[in-house]
């Protein structure tokens, strides 16, 4: 008896566990009733959904409106960049000028509508960079001074502040501006030999007035606060020199060549500079008083505030000069190339002028 009351119970305690479901028939609360597998979502939940569908599908941006490319033709080396390039690190300079009309700065146009400026075309690709991102590459002293000039020419003030401290911090390293290295009896025994060159020596300070210096090479050096008073320095080679501050009064310099050489703040009075190639040289504040400069090359050379009072320009090649504020009083230009040359600012009271080429020049 007892074992049937205990399977009685057991049987009563499973019924009263069970549930009877029309569809679904019997099913064990304790062991077999299932919850719904998803419930429905809380205003949370749907607010938390949406914001990861809107990461999930964001809706395509617009695109940005491209810039037109802005064509250059640099001494016939083509070039494409943007507006933005031009005018957003130096707004003053000539480029960002030329943008707002190229024929009114001087600056001609291709046919396929680029602008052409006549400058070095290889060394235009750091003037570009520079613009582009500041960048000031790794070159040779002489590199540096030529890409100097074309940042004058372009008015890069900033172009030139960073190369002008590359250039100071070479100079302290091979010691220009400091004590001569020869003395005036070491270069009067080199010019008894054949073939003389300091090129790349530093002369500064020395006395050479009335000296035999024809036809020697002073390239790359440094001549600064030199006398060359009354010397003979026919042919000589002045390429690249830094010969700031010195004297050239009366000597002979026909034929000499002065390419990118820095003259500023020299005295040339009365010397014979016929023929002689002064392109691309700095002339800044020098005295060319009376000085014969008949078919003499001065193609952008910077005449800034030089003093040329009855100078002979006969026949010289003066194109893209820089004239501003300097001093042609008295001067001789007859049939002398003055294309391309401002001359606003310059004193030309008594100047002879007949047969000169002024196409684009401004007056």
């Amino acid at each position: 008896m007892k074992k049937i009351e205990k399977y009685l119970k057991r049987v009563a305690a499973t019924a009263a566990r069970t549930v009877l479901c029309p569809r679904l028939g019997r099913r064990d609360l304790s062991s077999s009733t299932r919850l719904p597998s998803r419930l429905p979502p809380s205003a949370g939940a749907r607010q938390r959904n949406r914001k990861s569908e809107a990461r999930r599908d964001p809706e395509p941006a617009p695109l940005a409106a491209m810039q037109p490319p802005v064509l250059l033709n640099i001494g016939g080396s083509r070039y494409e960049t943007t507006a933005d390039t031009l005018t957003q690190r130096d707004p003053g300079s000539l480029l960002a000028a030329a943008l707002s009309g190229a024929a009114a700065h001087g600056l001609p146009t291709t046919e396929d509508g680029a602008v052409f400026v006549d400058r070095d075309g290889e060394l235009f690709r750091h003037v570009l960079n520079w613009l582009r991102d500041g960048a000031v590459p790794a070159l040779a002293d002489a590199e540096y001074r030529q890409l100097l000039r074309e940042a004058e020419y372009y008015r890069l003030p900033g172009l030139i502040d960073c190369i002008s401290e590359r250039i100071g911090d070479w100079d302290d390293k091979i010691g220009r501006s400091s004590e001569a290295e020869l003395t005036r009896k070491d270069v009067i025994k080199c010019i008894q030999a054949d073939k003389v060159r300091f090129r790349g020596v530093n002369l500064s300070g020395l006395d050479l007035s009335k000296l035999d210096l024809s036809e020697v090479d002073f390239s790359c050096g440094c001549i600064e606060e030199t006398k060359f008073s009354l010397a003979n320095l026919h042919k000589a080679k002045f390429g690249e020199v830094q010969a700031s501050r010195s004297s050239f009064n009366y000597a002979n310099l026909r034929e000499c060549e002065f390419v990118g050489a820095n003259l500023q703040e020299s005295t040339l009075d009365r010397a014979n500079l016929q023929s002689a190639n002064l392109q691309d040289a700095c002339l800044v504040k020098c005295s060319f008083i009376e000085t014969d400069l008949r078919s003499a090359h001065l193609q952008s050379a910077d005449l800034t505030g030089a003093n040329l009072t009855g100078a002979n320009l006969e026949g010289a090649n003066l194109k893209g000069a820089k004239l501003s504020g300097s001093n042609l009083q008295g001067a001789n230009l007859q049939r002398a190339y003055l294309r391309e040359v401002d001359l606003r600012e310059t004193q030309l009271t008594g100047a002879k002028l007949g047969g000169a080429n002024l196409l684009g020049a401004i007056r």
